[in-house]
């Protein structure tokens, strides 16, 4: 049952991470992740399984101020979910127009995929809602064969869909990433489980070590990964 209280992030962290008895001090001394945000979450976790994959309040602080260092004009994102993260990297774009990002020809966005038709009925709603509704074109749809048709050139991807496909979709991410753009890979450590031979066999750790093995070895990229949650692949195109 989902307390009125509002819930702390109890993800477990790798070794190295910040331990869960930390994080109420982090998120008081963060951003605030605002009433419509905190209200999603909390929607998210009782209306929908697997809560835990919107990103929630540390890392949606984190990829708003991500969007604000970058100033990306287009934003691609595979794996809407509950829209938390679209929402978040939406507030970024916002506050880059208003404090007067010069020379744009058209208006900034994410373009925000998700492959799960059931999904619509419960995000779209959250996105159209938002204050930042303008800044996001939600579709349903495989980001890994759509995007290359939108003719975008974007300048920053967040990849947070299907781990068993991470690394066709990162190839995907690549070709439509201008030189110098940023990705951002989502539950790169996967609980741990990418060093736990307990799970050699499941799909999705499979899927995240391979991608993890191909970005590290990509002479086209840089690449850290930051034990925040379940792992976070800042990669940089050359």
């Amino acid at each position: 049952m989902i307390q009125q209280e509002k819930l702390a992030d109890k993800t477990p962290l790798p070794s190295g991470g910040v331990g869960s008895g930390l994080l109420p001090y982090i998120h008081s001394h963060s951003e605030p992740e605002g009433d419509y945000l905190y209200r999603l979450w909390r929607a998210t976790n009782v209306h929908l399984l697997h809560g835990r994959m919107a990103s929630g309040h540390l890392q949606g602080r984190l990829l708003k101020m991500f969007v604000e260092m970058i100033r990306p004009q287009y934003i691609l994102e595979v794996g809407t979910f509950s829209g938390y993260s679209a929402i978040c990297m939406a507030e970024g774009l916002k506050e880059n127009e208003e404090s007067g990002e010069p020379n744009q020809a058209s208006a900034p966005k994410v373009v925000t995929f998700e492959i799960n038709d059931e999904q619509e009925d419960f995000t779209r709603p959250w996105i159209e809602n938002s204050t930042v509704a303008p800044y996001i074109d939600f579709r349903i749809g495989d980001a890994i064969s759509e995007a290359p048709k939108l003719g975008i050139t974007f300048d920053m991807a967040f990849i947070d869909g299907d781990k068993r496909t991470y690394v066709e979709t990162y190839e995907m991410v690549l070709s439509v990433l201008r030189h110098g753009g940023f990705i951002i890979a989502d539950n790169t450590l996967w609980d741990g489980h990418v060093c736990d031979p307990a799970y050699d066999r499941d799909h999705q750790t499979q899927g995240i070590r391979r991608f993890n093995d191909h970005v590290a070895k990509d002479q086209r990229t840089e690449v850290v990964i930051l034990p925040l949650r379940d792992g976070l692949t800042i990669i940089r195109k050359k």
